[in-house]
């Protein structure tokens, strides 16, 4: 959830790492903390003219927007999470969003509009409130529907945004009652993580068709987690390639993953294109990784773990802390 800035380059990218068929099996498991509790139904129509408007500063410009949206359709996928924790269920979301395993059950009654709607499609839904990703082709088209919010995806980081998304929806209480609840869950795990993991260093590294990618901390896959909330360390050229360039990714050779790869990884198969993960797994560079004649590589779920949004990080919270937890040396 993040080259990938605009749908018609990036989003490429990140609906692959999210893929487009439903699978509602997860090895991490379907938990989701607290956040289902908060989720409502979509309200009923709105008659247009009718609601109050706020401004909202976007990434199009200052948009005059309902001060409660009651239908918002969000066309960005990887934000979906953000908006159910906050109890503002969109009413239409993209594909990728249903198939996230973390969102079971919490997106009943909301329309999938595929991963490249019409905007005739998002008319029929009647919304008061839209949100896509800056840079979104035919934004004049879609703000003769209803007001259009743009979000430059990663901009903020994720606290920043579900604050930023509170104030959007009139939810700024649940942003930060979220937030609370999650520095403390940080709070008690961090300190166990930290003397459990000491110096070691952790990747996170997927195969895809030309190599692989090595993912920093902004990027999903538990790089938040790991990298920003229990402040591990990720090896020298990982740190370099992929977070202190700010990119938050990097696409090397599997020559070069001996230089990437940390003393744990964190993995999983790429979903977007067609290629064979074992061909990077069954190599002898792989097998004679540290971390893999340890055990201590951990496969992540490529159709949740993908997304950063609050839901998906309190789902992975525990996978990523018992993992990390049982590399104790």
């Amino acid at each position: 959830m993040p080259v990938m800035l605009l749908l018609s380059v990036g989003m490429a990218l990140l609906l692959g790492a999210c893929g487009n068929t439903r699978e509602n099996a997860s090895q991490n498991g379907n938990k989701a903390g607290n956040a289902a509790s908060s989720v409502t139904e979509p309200a009923e129509d709105t008659a247009p003219g009718e609601a109050e408007t706020v401004t909202f500063q976007a990434a199009n410009g200052d948009i005059q927007v309902p001060k409660h949206p009651k239908r918002i359709v969000d066309l960005t996928t990887f934000y979906t999470g953000y908006f159910l924790v906050l109890g503002a269920k969109p009413v239409g979301v993209g594909e990728g969003a249903m198939g996230n395993p973390y969102f079971k059950g919490m997106l009943d009654g909301a329309v999938s509009i595929g991963d490249d709607a019409s905007p005739e499609k998002i008319l029929e839904l009647k919304p008061d409130l839209i949100v896509t990703y800056s840079g979104t082709e035919g934004i004049e088209q879609l703000e003769q529907i209803a007001p259009v919010v743009a979000i430059e995806y990663g901009k903020k980081n994720y606290k920043d945004q579900l604050l930023d998304f509170g104030k959007l929806t009139g939810k700024e209480n649940e942003a930060k009652q979220w937030i609370g609840q999650w520095e403390k869950k940080i709070g008690e795990l961090k300190p166990q993580v930290q003397k459990a993991v000491g110096n070691k260093t952790v990747s996170i590294i997927n195969p895809y068709a030309k190599g692989l990618y090595v993912f920093g901390h902004n990027y999903g896959r538990g790089g938040e987690i790991i990298y920003g909330e229990f402040g591990l360390k990720a090896p020298p050229e990982a740190q370099k390639a992929a977070i202190d360039s700010g990119t938050g990714w990097a696409s090397i050779s599997l020559e070069k993953l001996p230089e990437f790869s940390g003393d744990i990884v964190f993995t999983c198969a790429w979903s977007g294109d067609t290629s064979d993960p074992k061909i990077v797994y069954d190599s002898p560079i792989w097998q004679g990784l540290p971390a893999v004649k340890a055990g201590h590589v951990f496969q992540l779920n490529p159709k949740g773990d993908t997304y950063n949004d609050p839901i998906s990080l309190d789902a992975q919270l525990k996978f990523i802390s018992d993992s990390l937890l049982s590399a104790k040396s």
